[in-house]
């Protein structure tokens, strides 16, 4: 007897229907085609070790299984249940009428349990669009999928559950999951605050300045000083994630397995801070099945490199094209994939090796011949991609023992939240386009002109200061964005001043 059901591939942050065909016949082989690989074709010992512990019978004739389409290569062990289903069905032990309505999705272990696999709401949207009207997936996955509207989502604990379902037996519950809840409940709510930070308000400013830009901000300082602090706390100013950008999240994360069990979706902008001794792949993506890597994971949201020159050269290097394209692409020989890598950087560094280099307090110990060699371990093109360069220098005891109320991060957010409806208004029939660091030359001249004045001051900073060339366009969007920040329709001065200030060390020897 010839069956049909269905799974799905994941192909980057998509999926594409696999049509699972099982045929029984005479006979006392098995065989497993379409492309599979390792983890799939060993699906015949989980499942014959699933029939025998959930009292099904595993038939002792000859299997042929298809799944179509052949040329895509199908990966890891989520097709468990697609396939015993499939065996089920095909041998009469559960009702195939069914089969057509549902997207059936999961990985058997040897007692017939069903365990979570990855990649569950880019299968869900797919099936939607498809037009199948449910999945059946396991109870650990089936909150994140049922985020999609319009679906039928059910989760099963062991293969029985789905067999006697498929049955007609009312034993599995529909999930269902209400978005706007999770919004409101969890959206806005952080164990972190800018309020915990006592001093810094020069860097306090100049990251709600990036958070309302979208701007990629380097700090600079010594240990102790307070950076990564702010960093981990700079989320909580960023307006929170629109649904669009929530579920394209949830659909990186889902891929690469990093979705909390029985979770449904992200809610919260990412926060990725990997250690200074990650790989290029582990940073971009890739491997021998392409996964994405920290800057997908970090779509919407910050990326945060601490001590950045401790970085490999080759590692900081690959990241100039994502920040340009906010997009990667993995190829290899048969294939290509893309992932998104729309993120905020964030890096903090020593001034030098040991740290002190103009420090109020301590004194350095670095050679001047050491101190630029630390300093050139960050290349020009890549600092050409921050906007704002930020010392940051210890706090006094003074500041740190008083009492005083300090601004929280809502307050914060609420100006930074401003800000970005000018921008979305701004660009709002510009593709591709939604905070002002994304500009393009052509926007700059359209929305950042400046006066004679303003011209004026930023020819005298150019040349007393020494800044290179490349740090003009990066001073016009920076004083863009404070203009919006405080509501001006034009560039002024006191907007340039203060741009300028955040490109003290875009100088000429700086960097390699």
């Amino acid at each position: 007897m010839l069956v049909k059901t269905y799974g799905s591939a994941v192909h980057g942050i998509g999926a594409t229907t696999v049509t699972v065909e099982v045929n029984v016949s005479r006979g006392i082989r098995f065989y497993l085609v379409g492309l599979p690989d390792n983890a799939v074709k060993e699906s015949q010992h989980r499942m014959v070790s699933a029939f025998v512990s959930s009292g099904l019978k595993w038939p002792g004739k000859q299997i042929v299984i298809n799944m179509a389409p052949a040329d895509i290569k199908k990966e890891g062990s989520a097709y468990d249940l697609s396939l015993a289903v499939g065996v089920l069905a095909a041998t009469g032990q559960v009702n195939s009428e069914k089969l057509g309505d549902y997207l059936i999705m999961g990985e058997l272990s040897l007692d017939g349990g069903l365990q979570s696999i990855r990649g569950v709401l880019p299968i869900a949207l797919q099936a939607k669009k498809e037009g199948f009207k449910g999945l059946i997936l396991p109870s650990k996955n089936a909150r994140e999928a049922a985020v999609v509207n319009g679906l039928k989502v059910f989760g099963a604990d062991c293969l029985a559950d789905v067999a006697a379902f498929l049955n007609g037996e009312p034993i599995l519950d529909r999930t269902m999951v209400e978005m706007e809840d999770i919004f409101k409940s969890s959206a806005n709510v952080y164990e972190l605050d800018f309020a915990d930070v006592k001093g810094q308000e020069n860097v306090k400013r100049a990251l709600e300045i990036a958070a309302a830009g979208g701007h990629n901000a380097l700090m600079i300082g010594p240990p102790g000083s307070g950076k990564t602090m702010l960093a981990k706390r700079l989320p909580t100013i960023i307006p929170p994630l629109r649904l669009e950008e929530a579920l394209e999240t949830t659909k990186i994360h889902s891929v690469a397995g990093k979705m909390e069990m029985n979770s449904s979706l992200i809610t919260k902008r990412p926060f990725r801070s990997p250690h200074h001794t990650i790989s290029d792949v582990a940073l971009v993506g890739g491997g021998s099945w392409p996964q994405p890597g920290e800057i997908s994971l970090a779509h919407n949201g910050v990326l945060f490199l601490d001590e950045l020159p401790e970085f490999k050269r080759s590692v900081l290097e690959v990241l100039r094209q994502p920040i340009e394209d906010r997009i990667i692409t993995i190829s290899r020989a048969g294939y290509s994939v893309e992932y998104p890598a729309g993120f905020m950087l964030i890096a903090a560094m020593n001034p030098c090796p040991c740290g002190y280099y103009n420090h109020p307090d301590k004194e350095c110990v670095c050679s001047p011949g050491s101190i630029q060699k630390y300093l050139n371990k960050i290349s020009g093109p890549l600092l050409d991609r921050i906007d704002l360069h930020i010392e940051v220098v210890p706090v006094h005891f003074d500041r740190l023992s008083e009492t005083k109320v300090v601004e929280s991060s809502e307050t914060v957010r609420a100006r930074v939240i401003k800000a970005r409806d000018i921008q979305a208004k701004r660009f709002n029939n510009i593709e591709s386009v939604f905070c002002n660091a994304q500009m393009s030359s052509n926007l700059l001249k359209q929305y950042c002109s400046i006066d004679n004045a303003g011209a004026r001051l930023l020819r005298t900073a150019m040349d007393k200061l020494g800044l290179s060339a490349r740090a003009y366009d990066r001073i016009l969007k920076v004083s863009r964005t404070i203009a919006d920040i405080e509501g001006s329709k034009s560039i002024e001065s006191n907007h340039l001043a203060e741009a300028i200030q955040y490109r003290s060390l875009d100088r000429e020897g700086w960097g390699g």
